[in-house]
């Protein structure tokens, strides 16, 4: 997918974010991330907007960038989220897209980062939604969801140490409506392997399968539909990670 699809996808889904936030108010608690309220999450995101414009500042390899702390008044940090989506939006499609930039996965481009900030703006309307008790009448679009499943299985996943972790054997997530599957393998002490199923009837420890929507939720540790099969400690070790 090329750059304009996650810009059109930030733009939209940040829209729906700012309505949900304004309907819901700073108060209201965020049931799918515990502690948060909106003005919370809002911040957030906010926050995650200033980080991503520092790191298109910065060369591969340098220091991490760390952005400013939100305003605590909600509507001192939508108005800073407002500046900084803007701005994101203007320097995400003007740059050189394959410009090599800083990120915490390998090949940070203006590129790269589009698809980033789509999904997290995603992720978080939907958690605004669900602030909003409304969270059940959201449907991604298979295309967006099973980019966003791939993005945190393959890109974000394998991130971090994992040399404590002793988990072990494969899932297999099938979103049927977007026609994508990807196989998580577990080894002890190493970073999992992601890639496609190579025979259609292999056998895996555990399954995670669904619309893409579902498992987009799933992956992300949102609520959802998706159908958990075999072993479920396992298919939860993605699980928001």
């Amino acid at each position: 997918m090329d750059r304009d699809f996650h810009l059109k996808a930030f733009q939209e889904q940040g829209d729906a974010f700012r309505r949900a936030v304004q309907q819901a108010g700073p108060d209201v608690e965020v049931p799918s991330c515990p502690g948060w309220d909106v003005r919370q999450l809002t911040g957030h995101l906010a926050r995650s907007y200033a980080r991503a414009r520092l790191s298109l500042q910065v060369e591969p390899g340098g220091f991490r960038p760390e952005a400013p702390e939100a305003p605590a008044d909600f509507d001192a940090a939508l108005s800073w989220w407002d500046e900084l989506r803007s701005g994101l939006l203007t320097e995400l499609s003007t740059m050189d897209p394959d410009r090599p930039v800083w990120a915490i996965f390998d090949g940070g481009t203006p590129t790269t980062w589009a698809r980033r900030v789509a999904h997290e703006t995603a992720i978080h309307r939907l958690d605004a939604e669900l602030a909003l008790g409304q969270g059940g009448d959201l449907v991604f679009d298979p295309e967006l969801a099973a980019d966003g499943i791939d993005e945190l299985l393959v890109t974000l996943l394998p991130l971090g140490d994992w040399s404590s972790h002793q988990h072990s054997g494969t899932v297999l997530y099938h979103a049927a409506d977007a026609g994508r599957a990807w196989l998580v393998t577990y080894r002890p002490g190493g970073a999992p392997v992601i890639g496609g199923p190579a025979d259609a009837g292999l056998e895996t420890d555990g399954t995670v399968a669904g619309t893409a929507d579902a498992l987009y939720r799933r992956v992300w540790g949102r609520p959802s539909t998706a159908l958990v099969t075999g072993d479920h400690a396992l298919a939860d070790v993605a699980a928001g990670r």
